[in-house]
Parts: C-alpha cells; structure tokens; sequence
C-alpha cells in the first residue's frame, strides 16, 4: 500500500508540492462516528520548516467512504501520522519538486473536487432522521418538598470524666467503646497519700474527742465544789469554756477526716451515668490533676440522641409557618441510608446568630438499637407544603455549571432550551419555582442529543395532578 502525503515548503511563492512517499506509513487507528446532523469535513493543515537540508511535516491524512446503510452517513478518518523527517540536499529538493509540479498540481486538484462532490451529495442524499421525544405536559400540582441539613448526633447525657483528685493514673478498668452502668469504676489513682491523709485526720479527731472529754469531766468537777464556795464562779465558767473549746475541735477534726476520707474515695473514678466510654486519651503512669483541659473520658448515654442542626432565618420562618405540635421529622445516617425512626422537632437556641444569620435547632430520636452514637453527623430531613407547584422528573432537567435547563415542545415540533428555578425536589422529581407555566410540555428523553430549535418527532403524556 502506497500513501500520499501534502505539505507546504515556506518559499517565496508558497506553492504545494506533491511527494510521492514509498514507505509505508504507521496509522494509529480509525475512528468511526455515524453523522445525523449535516456532514462537515475539516482537513487540518500543519507545517513546520527548519533548516534548508530537513523539513518537519506533520500532517492529516483523511480517507473519506461515504455510503448508505440503514439510512446512516459514516466517514472513517485516518489518524495523524508521525512527524516526517526528509534530509535530501537543497538542489536536489527543488530541481524533484520542479520536476514534479505539473503532477503535484493536478493531484491536488482531484482530491479537492472529490471531496467537494462528496459532500455534496452526502447532504443531498442522507438527511438526518429527526428523533422521537416524549413530552411530558405539566400541570399545577400539591406537593411536599424536601430539604436537608446536615447535623451532629449527641447524647442526651453526655458527661466528661475528669480527675478531683491529682495523682498517677494506676489502673484503668474500661476499653473505649464499652458499655458502663451507674457506679461502675473506670480509673484508679494512686491513693497512698489520700490514705495517709486519712489516718492523720481520724488520729486528730480521736484526739480531739480525748480533749472533749477530760473537759467534761473538769466541767463536772468543778460544778460541785463551786455550789459548795469551794471554788469561785470564775473557775467553773473557764471549765465550761475549755469544754465547747474542746467540742468546737472535735467537729474541726470530724470535718478534716471527712475531706480526707472524700479525697481518698476520690481516687476511685466511678461512672455518675450508664452509657458508653468514648477515647481515653491517657495511659497508666500519667500525672492527672482537676485542671486538665482533656477529660479522662466522656460517657455518654444514648438511649436517646439528640441531633443538633441549623437553619437560615428564611429557612426557619418558611418552616415555622407549616410548623404543627410535636412535628416529626426523617433522619439520613452517614451511609445515606434512613433511620428507621422518627424524631420529635425542638428549638435548641431562641436567638438567630448574628454572626451566621442562623437558629439552632435539635431533634430528639429514640435509640433503642444503640445505632447513634454521640459524635456522629447525619442530615436532618424536613419537608414543606407547597401549592400550585410544577413538577417534572429529575431526568428531564439539564444540569450545565449549576444551572437547570429543560427542552420545551414550540410551534413548528421544535425545542426551545429554557433555564429554570428548582424551589426543592422530593423523591425523583423537582419542584419547579419559575420558568415553566402549566401546559408546557417537557422533553423526557434523549436530552443529551437535543439542542434549541432542533425539530423532533413529539409523543406527549400528560402529569399526574398532585406529586407527594
């Protein structure tokens, strides 16, 4: 097989030149499409030159077969060859090319002719069938549109474990994720110096208590001996005051005892709630004290979860407006899947944020399966009566760069490209808030093929009256 390949030398003239080529040139593959609309043939032209001695050619070589299956117009195009390097002499080069001109010249000739006639009779004989579309005929419908928002689970008790007590963390009971009850321990502090404490303490108030007695006793001693003028008034009022003295200690003492003994109970972290441990941060041998940033752990309880969320205050109004008592809302977990139980809708902040324009709000969910865990993300659904609203399915709209578009049927059977407003969406269909009026009819499918004023084969249907 022999090919043929143009170039253009950059003289003077800027005449064509046809170079004849026996070696046999490497195509990287054809590439065939089927034309429906008008055939249009571009034979892109390249041309590099470099020193007298070697000229770069790059260039497109197009085969071109034209013939008629199935009503169906298709071209096949050759791909683009490697980059011929020619290295001849310069006197050589030219005197080939002048020797060669006439040929060149009338080759070229053939080839534009019989591309032109081709192309011509291509759009003569094979005009692109026009395609089959079903409309949909919109009418004003009820429906409920959703709107999510995205939230963060949390326990109704969540409680941060923290040391009262400083000391080294001896021992830890728990692994994260466990299930603890009411009481249960979960730390041990070293607690030598607590139980020192104590015996100290319970030392002093033994002690204490030895004082009040022998006051006592000088108290009852005294009394007598004062009745009988053995001893003045004044002796026996002394006694008496040695003596609350001495039960004034004893209560000091008492009360000592009691913070060391609390201090020492202290050293024994136990869970205040039932629910699950979350990270424990520290190891055994740490130094822990009362004011650490970062609790020992947090225990959360999630027989319940509240899921904490926010709305822009339009948002907030719009939804206050169909608000009704004890409203129920969906929950959509992490995976997208939906929880199979419905929460109870609250105000969480009475304020609007000025710095966000928004209100916090929290919907409480029932957990009995422990699914929800404090800490999580999920996405509240919450759904808004709409009336007088014009639906179409999802797959009828266009989405470019943000912006929705859909293909209305005009006069003529042609498409008209008309942008639209999307007020929400629930289940496969939107919610349309402007750009369509009712009796429009929508293209369905084959969207993608379809441009504005493209005449097509209507089929039209007509939309149900409400959409839930």
């Amino acid at each position: 097989m022999t090919n043929f390949a143009f170039y253009q030398l950059g003289d003077k003239n800027s005449r064509y030149y046809l170079q004849y080529c026996t070696k046999q040139f490497n195509l990287r593959k054809f590439v065939e499409f089927v034309a429906e609309k008008k055939l249009r043939i571009l034979v892109s032209q390249n041309l590099s030159t470099s020193k007298k001695t070697s000229v770069s050619v790059s260039k497109y070589v197009v085969w071109v077969n034209f013939f008629h299956k199935k009503a169906v117009l298709r071209c096949y195009f050759a791909a683009k060859f490697e980059v011929i390097h020619l290295k001849m002499k310069s006197k050589m080069t030219k005197q080939y090319f002048k020797n060669n001109n006439a040929i060149g010249r009338i080759a070229i000739l053939l080839i534009m002719i019989s591309l032109s006639s081709c192309g011509k009779s291509g759009d003569a004989q094979m005009a692109p069938p026009k395609p089959e579309v079903d409309f949909l005929q919109t009418n004003s419908a009820t429906g409920e549109v959703e709107k999510k928002y995205p939230g963060t689970v949390e326990g109704t008790v969540n409680v941060d474990i923290k040391a009262q007590v400083s000391g080294y963390l001896e021992a830890i009971y728990v692994k994260e994720g466990d299930y603890v009850a009411k009481g249960q321990s979960l730390f041990k502090i070293k607690g030598d110096v607590y139980a020192e404490q104590v015996n100290n303490s319970r030392a002093a108030y033994k002690s204490a208590l030895a004082n009040q007695a022998n006051a006592k006793l000088e108290v009852e001693k005294i009394k007598p001996l004062v009745e009988g003028k053995v001893f003045s008034d004044m002796q026996l009022k002394t006694a008496q005051a040695n003596y609350e003295a001495a039960t004034a200690q004893v209560a000091q003492a008492k009360a000592a005892l009691g913070s060391s003994q609390l201090n020492a109970d202290f050293s024994l972290i136990k869970a205040p709630v039932s629910g699950y441990i979350s990270r424990i941060p520290n190891r055994i041998g740490n130094l822990v004290t009362p004011a650490d940033a970062v609790p020992l752990t947090t225990l959360s309880e999630i027989n319940s979860v509240f899921v904490y969320f926010s709305l822009t205050e339009a948002d907030y109004l719009a939804f206050s407006k169909d608000a009704k008592n004890n409203q129920t809302v969906s929950l959509i977990m992490a995976d997208d899947s939906e929880y199979d139980q419905k929460g109870k809708l609250e105000v969480a902040s009475g304020n609007i944020d000025r710095a966000t324009g928004t209100i916090a709000l929290k919907a409480i969910f029932p957990n009995p399966k422990k699914i929800l865990r404090s800490g999580g993300s999920a996405r509240i659904v919450l759904n808004k009566s709409l009336s007088s609203v014009i639906t179409v399915p999802m797959a009828s709209v266009k989405d470019i760069q943000d912006k929705f578009f859909v293909f209305v049927l005009k006069e003529g059977n042609k498409v008209a490209m008309v942008p639209i407003e999307i007020a929400g969406s629930a289940g496969s269909d939107y919610f349309v808030k402007s750009g369509l009026k009712s009796g429009d009819k929508v293209a369905l499918n084959n969207i993608d093929m379809l441009y504005d004023k493209m005449e097509v084969v209507p089929k039209i249907a007509t939309a149900n009256t409400s959409s839930k």
